[in-house]
Parts: structure tokens; C-alpha cells; sequence
């Protein structure tokens, strides 16, 4: 507010001055013009009447000759003011209409319009320093698991574009330098309600820039970074950066795991997915030799996964002495002749992973002519060629937004279920089917909702309550309906953390101890009915012992 109104008398100085000198002017003239009272005696105006007459003759109001009629040397001086003192009035207000188109005065009101409506926040928000693709899907998921969030955008048009997204709260957003500690200031870094900050720009200096802006102005807030070269990565780390996301490192992962353990990559992908959403069934890559079309990051992360899991693989590379490939074929991928010389006919895939979507798509059907018979995987950089993937339909498109926004999810959502999926990575494929096939039987396909639930006096005061009295609560009175305890709500323990040791898929029958951290997965309506098993002494006894505890005094006196 402050910058607000010294930017306005700064556009105002001059005006101001003016209107000041020519009011000085008319006033001292007018007390220094001779005048008659009703009596017939010489009379002059105090400051203060010349005042008077001078506001309302120089506003063009108009009132009167008061308190006695003029005399000529005073109407000829008014008659001069007149003049004198509403010309610059017009002047001043040219000066405010230009000062109300003025780009700086709109910016700073915008701003603290801003500020302010972060301030109002009432609930726990997410900072999220753009709004491309990858932040969109992750402010879409985030608002429909009703997570507020704040963004900054460099860019107007995808600020106007969030502005037409319909979304279930108003999501705060302001056009700025997300690497100037003020913007990051105006967003909330300092709010006590913040989560943590998200930067998932397509520029790495920026990601860095904001994550050491923010770990030097809050180093407790949590930060999650994007960073595709690694020398950036471990400048990140170093400032103590919570979490950093490479895409391309992510998808040769995931590719991995899709071909030793599909399972797995399922239950990844559902419990991250935006809830309600269902996910089409995974094409799983087949074993043998595959070429690889462009040998930059995302390439040798592909090579390196999939040479781990023991698939040879042939590279095809435009530009060889700049990627460091030192056995490859030398071309783009989009001749028939590199891709035959690449073995097309022989191979079991191919993978169209350059930086230029138009070379992929080309890639991938000149190699699909030759042999229909490829798994296809194809790398999309830009969400303006949606239609023409969408057309060609490979059997997996690499998104490095939907990437980075699902396992930015994993983090956010849930410390617990970051912890969670982190450790199912480690466990058989038959071990993730079984839970799999569990969860579907319970939740259905949809994809479920997941959260975590502290017990103790503050989260759980029912279920602390109960403990505290040597009264034995369990796992499965967590799942119970509160109205027919016959009945169970469709909810999953996925995990309980105690003491620091986590338990996978924790047994029904497990006593809880204070200080319990349990990782929850079920549909919308369990989520909203546990709190009621949690913080009701009434609903909790009647799951635990049958009993159905009276509302009134008079109902527990006659029962009792």
C-alpha cells in the first residue's frame, strides 16, 4: 500500500503543485482586494473566507457573494482566479486519468490486491511458481483433493488461461518474476499456513534461482524443484532443496519398472492420479532389442534403464559430438535408410525421444511402415500438438508434465505416501498386483483418495481419549461405518508408521498407540466420515463396544 501511494503523488508531484501555487495566488489577492460591509465601511477577507470563496469559485460549484455583496476590485480578482485556478484542475485531472492507465500504478495495485488475498488465506496453500503444463495438471489435482494454492506466472496468457478454469476454490495468481524475493513474499513464503513451494518452470536457472531464494527467506518451508542437468540438481541440493525432479531420469525409471514390474507402476500411477479419474490399462514393453532416437537426456536415461533391465538397445543420433554418443548411427530418425540401417525389421521397438515433436511423430511413422509390429514410444514436448498424439495413438507417450506432476503429488499429498510408495518400489510384482487387485475390490477403480491421520489429542481426540484409558482401538474400527457398525467404509490402511518404523499394509487387528501415523486410501465419502470415528466419543464407543451412548442428560439419567 505504501509503494501504492508514493507512486501516485510521484505521478502527481507537478499537478499538485500547481493546483497549490494557484490557490495560494487566488487566496492572498483576494484577502488584499478592498471591499464594503452592509455598513458602508472599507472590509477585507480573513484568510479563511478567501479560502471559502476561492474552493467553491475553483471547484466551478458556485455559491454566492458572501458575506457582503462584492466589490468590482473583487469580482474583477475572482473573475482572474476563476482561470487561474480551474485550468490546472483540469490539468490534475488529465494527469489522473493517465495515472490510472499508468502499467507500474496497475501492477502495484495487483500486486497488494494480491498480497492481500494471500493473507486472507485460512487454510494450508502451496506456492506454485508457474503455471505451464506441468504446474496446470498439478494445480488441477491439488484443487480437486481441495488443496489451496497460490501461483506466479511470468507469462499473461496462462494466467488468463487459469482464470477460465473452472476450479472449486479461487486460486490467488499474480504476473511476476518468481525469482524476486518480493514476489515470493507477496505470495506467502512467510505465511504461517504455507506447505511449501513448488517451481516447475522449463528453466533451470529460474527453478534454482527460486529454491535458494525461498530455503534463504524460510529454510523450514519445504521446496520442490524441477532440474534437468545435474550440475543444477546438485547446486539445489546443496541449499538443502527437499525435493528435486527430473523428468527425463523419471520416465527411463518408470520405463523399467513397467517391464519388470508392471504392478508396481500401476499402483504408482493410481495413487497419484487425480481422484475420480480412471486409468486406462498400461502397455507393458516387450523384451529384445529397441532403437533409440535421440541420445540426449531423456535418451541416455532411457538407454541406461533399459540396458539395466538386459535389453539391448541400437541409438540413432543427428549430432553425435554434441551428445557424447560414441556408437551410434548417424542421422535423425525420420529416413527409412537410418532406420533400416538401425535393424527396424528386427527390433521389438523404437523410441522417438528428441526435443522436437514433429522429428517424433515422423520418427515413429515412417518406422511404423516399415514394421507395424513395434511397441511404439514417443516423447511430447509441447501440449499444443495434443491432437496430433492423441491421432497417432503410440502405445506410451512420454509427458514430462504428467510426469513431474505425479510424483510432486506423491510428496505433497503426503509425506506418508511418498514414504509409502517409495518402499512398495522395493517389494515384488506380485506383492503390488495383490494390493492392486485388493484395492479395486474395496475402492473400486476409480482413482481413490489418500491421506494420512495422526492419533493423538489434537487429530484423533475420540481415539486418543480411548487410549489414554487402556481401552484397546484397532485398525479395523477405523474402517467401520459409524452408523451400522456392521458395516465397513471403502478405506485401505496402506501403511502405519510407529516410532519412526513403517508397517506395509498393516494387519486390521493391530492395537493403535498414540502418536500412530496411518496412511489411508479410500473414496471421497470414507474420508469424510472417518473424522467422525476419530474425534466422536459417542460414534467411537459404539464401533468399540456396541453400545450407543444417549445425546440428552434426561436419556442417559433413564438409562442408567
Amino acid at each position: 500500500m505504501n509503494n501504492i501511494l508514493f507512486l501516485i503523488l510521484r505521478r502527481l508531484r507537478r499537478p499538485l503543485i500547481v493546483i497549490i501555487l494557484s490557490f495560494a495566488i487566488a487566496i492572498v489577492g483576494l484577502t488584499l482586494m478592498p471591499g464594503v460591509d452592509d455598513k458602508g465601511n472599507p472590509w477585507h477577507m480573513s484568510v479563511f473566507q478567501a479560502f471559502y470563496v476561492i474552493s467553491y469559485t475553483a471547484t466551478t460549484i458556485g455559491f454566492g457573494e458572501i458575506p457582503y455583496p462584492y466589490s468590482h476590485a473583487q469580482r474583477l480578482w475572482l473573475t482572474m482566479s476563476i482561470y487561474l485556478t480551474v485550468i490546472p484542475w483540469f490539468y490534475a485531472l488529465g494527469k489522473i486519468i493517465t495515472l490510472l492507465q499508468d502499467t507500474a500504478l496497475r501492477q502495484a495495485m495487483t500486486t497488494e490486491r494480491f498480497a492481500k488475498s494471500v493473507r486472507l488465506i485460512q487454510e494450508p496453500f502451496y506456492i506454485l511458481c508457474s503455471y505451464g503444463e506441468s504446474a496446470s495438471v498439478l494445480a488441477k489435482a491439488l484443487d480437486d483433493k481441495g488443496i489451496r494454492v497460490v501461483v506466479i506466472e511470468s507469462m499473461q496468457e496462462r494466467l488468463t488461461e487459469l482464470e477460465l478454469t473452472d476450479t472449486n476454490n479461487v486460486i490467488p495468481s499474480l504476473c511476476a518474476d518468481a525469482k524476486l524475493p518480493d514476489t515470493l513474499v507477496h505470495a506467502g513464503v512467510h505465511h504461517p499456513l504455507c506447505s511449501g513451494v513448488v517451481t516447475l518452470t522449463d528453466n533451470d536457472q529460474v527453478n534454482l534461482a527460486v529454491a535458494v531464494a525461498v530455503k534463504l527467506m524460510n529454510p523450514d518451508l519445504p521446496v520442490l524443484a524441477r532440474a534437468e542437468r545435474e550440475d543444477i540438481a546438485a547446486n539445489m541440493a546443496s541449499f538443502g532443496t527437499d525435493h528435486i525432479i527430473n523428468p527425463y531420469v523419471l520416465f527411463g525409471e518408470q520405463l523399467a519398472v513397467r517391464v519388470h514390474a508392471i504392478g508396481t507402476y500401476i499402483l504408482h500411477e493410481w495413487l497419484t492420479d487425480v481422484p475420480g479419474d480412471t486409468l486406462p490399462p498400461p502397455e507393458c514393453p516387450p523384451m529384445g532389442r529397441w532403437i533409440v532416437c535421440g541420445y540426449g537426456r531423456f535418451g541416455k536415461s532411457v538407454v541406461k534403464n533399459l540396458e539395466r533391465e538386459h535389453m539391448t538397445t541400437t541409438i540413432v543420433e543427428a549430432m553425435p559430438e554434441l551428445t557424447g554418443c560414441e556408437n551410434c548411427i548417424v542421422g535423425s530418425g525420420t529416413e527409412a535408410k537410418t532406420l533400416i540401417e538401425a535393424g527396424v525389421h528386427d527390433a521389438v521397438g523404437i523410441i522417438a525421444g528428441t526435443d522436437n515433436d514433429i522429428n517424433n511423430l515422423s520418427i515413429v511413422m515412417t518406422a511404423y511402415e516399415l514394421n507395424p509390429k513395434l511397441f511404439v514410444i514417443v516423447r511430447k514436448n509441447g501440449r499444443h500438438n495434443n491432437a496430433l498424439f492423441k491421432k497417432f495413438d503410440a502405445n506410451i507417450t512420454m509427458q514430462p508434465h504428467d510426469i513431474i506432476a505425479h510424483e510432486c503429488l506423491a510428496h505433497m499429498i503426503s509425506p506418508l505416501l511418498a514414504q509409502f510408495l517409495a518402499l512398495a518400489r522395493n517389494q515384488s510384482n506380485a506383492w503390488a498386483n495383490a494390493l492392486v487387485s485388493h484395492l479395486v475390490s474395496v475402492v473400486g477403480e476409480a482413482v481413490p483418495e489418500t491421506w494420512a491421520v495422526t492419533i493423538n489429542s489434537k487429530n484423533a481426540s475420540a481415539v486418543a481419549a480411548f487410549i489414554q484409558q487402556n481401552r484397546g482401538v484397532t485398525l479395523l474400527n477405523l474402517t467401520q461405518d459409524p452408523a451400522n457398525r456392521q458395516k465397513y467404509l471403502p478405506v485401505v490402511p496402506l501403511m502405519l508408521l510407529r516410532n519412526n518404523e513403517p508397517w506395509l499394509l498393516p494387519a486390521e487387528s493391530t492395537f493403535l498407540n498414540e502418536g500412530d501415523q496411518i496412511l489411508f486410501c479410500g473414496k471421497p465419502m470414507a474420508k469424510s466420515t472417518q473424522p467422525r470415528l476419530l474425534n466422536s466419543h459417542k460414534d467411537l464407543t459404539y464401533i468399540v463396544d456396541g453400545v450407543e451412548v444417549p445425546d440428552s442428560l434426561i436419556w442417559r439419567w433413564l438409562k442408567s
